[in-house]
């Protein structure tokens, strides 16, 4: 790790105590962080608010400026942010360069939106009476962000927050502080003010949500993770009636129609299933693929996720890093076992990987069906689950049966086909011919259980207003 960054995240490291943050790769202790209680993060969280109006008082220009220097300041420790990354998540380190593309480019895109956070005026209902609306944020904010993307999805709650002139608070996720910590560094680097822009690892997950979701000051509650916590977080959130912003679990058909171009749909089975050792929350869980071409698929995955290699990221040429942790491992495997005595046929992998402790060998089950226990579960691991069936409308109902709605991938070169099966997918997002959706410039979200609101586009800057309407009179003559 560079000398630069590490420097710049020393005032949050700690000799002793504190909290570890390990290499899920290898075992070993990265370093120690300072965290915070409940009570040091109410502190926090009045002296965010006390800072947000001077904030809120720049120039949209002004805001959009330091955005822009922020994204800058990315981009130049691009190098340093990926291998930090690397080494507390353990993706492979060409991950997690795009990653920090990933993330700059919100920094980017809302540095150029806070200038276009346009209002609007309505033609009057009476004589000399005007109407106007206009947007001002929202307040202080508060986000939960998760270990699989640290970077990402700090800058995809961060930046339009700041670019609407709100403050926010962030609580990362116990295993990946390090990268969150960097980005904070680096934001003060570019001249957005410290107390606006807060970073407060800690081990009480629990306290600290219950503390954002309570507290009166904070109007706005984003969080990326299960279902189960976003539920209470929203039941939390209700006693202060303030925003939610909520992107939780996700179960996604990834199907593979008869007149697929099958090279492009096995190329984006493997970015839409394996990025990440499966470890997303739009990875296709579901591999449904039409029984005339199941046999053509299967085979040609199977070669595929045979070759991948699996180890260390920082090694070169690796494609798949560890679990999370132990736990996360311990998942995978009890999930795979499960599927397999439930009938399913285990055609490569299905066991742990000797390249470390929490490695799983990437894995492809036939004839998965959707009454185990694997296919209504986000896996989150290397595990393709490949299920066949006859028509179009027995993949739309195998796709919908689920209370999730995050992402959905279909093949087909069918026109028609593909505006009936995008049209008939009860998901937030649908991907057609394609294995990877995510963008700053698209609106990024669930509906059903998957979630409330959108992030990226200009309709995630939207996430972080308030929409005041003025009537004003006394204008006739």
């Amino acid at each position: 790790m560079s000398n630069t960054i590490w420097t710049m995240i020393q005032p949050a490291l700690v000799p002793s105590g504190g909290m570890e943050v390990l290499n899920p790769a290898t075992g070993e202790m990265i370093a120690r962080v300072q965290t915070y209680s409940s009570d040091e993060v109410d502190a926090i969280i009045q002296r965010a608010e006390a800072a947000r109006k001077g904030w809120a008082a720049l120039t949209a220009k002004v805001r959009s400026d330091r955005l822009r220097d922020w994204y800058n300041m990315i981009q130049q420790h691009h190098h340093e942010l990926a291998a930090l990354c690397t080494a507390e998540c353990g993706k492979p380190l060409a991950e997690a360069s795009g990653e920090v593309n990933y993330a700059a480019s919100f920094a980017e895109w809302f540095s150029e939106e806070a200038r276009r956070a346009y209002g609007e005026t309505i033609p009057g209902f009476a004589e000399g009476k005007a109407i106007m609306v206009t947007k001002e944020p929202i307040g202080t904010c508060a986000a939960i962000t998760p270990w699989n993307f640290p970077l990402a999805m700090i800058t995809r709650k961060a930046a339009p927050a700041l670019a609407a002139g709100c403050s926010i608070v962030i609580k990362p996720s116990e295993s990946t502080p390090l990268s969150a910590l960097a980005l904070e560094a680096l934001a003060v680097e570019a001249g957005i003010p410290k107390d606006v822009f807060r970073i407060v690892p800690s081990e009480d997950a629990r306290a600290i949500g219950q503390v954002f979701c309570t507290h009166p000051l904070v109007r706005k509650i984003s969080f990326t993770g299960s279902t189960a916590v976003g539920k209470k977080l929203l039941e939390q959130a209700a006693s202060t009636i303030k925003g939610a912003s909520m992107e939780l679990g996700g179960n996604a058909p990834f199907i593979v129609f008869d007149d697929a171009d099958m090279d492009a749909a096995l190329d984006g089975a493997m970015i839409a299933k394996f990025r990440n050792a499966g470890q997303t929350c739009i990875g296709a869980n579901r591999l449904l693929v039409q029984k005339s071409v199941h046999d053509e698929f299967v085979d040609g995955l199977v070669r595929r996720v045979r070759d991948l290699k699996v180890g260390n990221g920082v090694e070169p040429g690796m494609e798949i890093g560890p679990l999370i942790t132990d736990k996360a491992l311990r998942k995978v495997d009890e999930l795979t076992a499960s599927a397999i005595k439930q009938g399913a046929t285990l055609a490569c992998g299905g066991s742990r990987h000797n390249a470390g402790a929490q490695f799983f060998t990437p894995t492809v089950l036939t004839g998965v069906t959707q009454d185990m226990d694997i296919a209504s579960q986000e896996i989150f691991g290397p595990v393709a689950c490949v299920m066949a069936f006859d028509d179009e409308a027995e993949a739309i109902r195998i796709a919908n049966d689920t209370r999730y709605g995050l992402a959905s991938y279909f093949y087909t070169r069918d026109l028609g086909r593909a505006w009936r099966v995008r049209e008939a997918l009860e998901f937030g997002m649908v991907a057609i011919n394609e294995g990877l959706l995510g963008t700053e410039v698209a609106p990024f979200g669930g509906i059903k259980e998957s979630g409330l609101g959108r992030e990226g586009s200009r309709h995630g800057l939207d996430e972080y207003f308030e929409l005041k309407y003025a009537l004003i009179g006394g204008l006739s003559g």
